[in-house]
């Protein structure tokens, strides 16, 4: 009887000793921290070729510079480019990103983000559908080019 009144009293204490949760220690946190608008950008449905330039924006909650040390798509149709900078705390940055609009179909990508952020490895997602040219479209186009010869 007297085990399991101890066992009991461990598997309670246990309990509450959990600790602090991950925004607590966030919050007590000195580095830097992302606070993105939008950790996904989807581009919807767009036309084949046309400008496949987004943005991911991120403001630095924490309490020192932010330092991006790397971002990497996931494959090469997938181009983001990285502020040089570091991002002091309270001010906004920005990671652009290129997809490569001429691959028809539905697509999904990610992007990860290597810094000195209270979460070091992040990773965001880049979606959406680039949808076929119509064939009045394409002639359009041939016919531009050969009034232009």
């Amino acid at each position: 009887m007297k085990k399991i009144l101890v066992l009991l009293f461990i598997g309670v204490m246990s309990f509450s000793v959990n600790g602090q949760t991950k925004e607590e220690i966030r919050k007590d946190y000195t580095g830097p921290v992302f606070e993105f608008e939008s950790d996904v950008i989807d581009y919807g449905e767009i036309a084949a070729n046309s400008d496949g330039n987004r943005v991911f924006k991120f403001k630095n909650v924490g309490k020192s510079p932010l330092i991006i040390t790397n971002v990497k798509g996931s494959c090469g149709c997938t181009v983001p480019t990285k502020p040089e900078e570091p991002i002091m705390p309270g001010e906004s940055g920005e990671i652009k990103v290129k997809y490569a609009t001429n691959r028809i179909g539905p697509f999904s990508k990610t992007v990860t983000i290597t810094s000195n952020a209270y979460e070091p490895t992040l990773v965001l997602k880049v979606k959406g559908r680039v949808l076929e040219q119509q064939a009045g479209e394409l002639k359009k186009k041939k016919s531009i080019v050969s009034e232009s010869n």
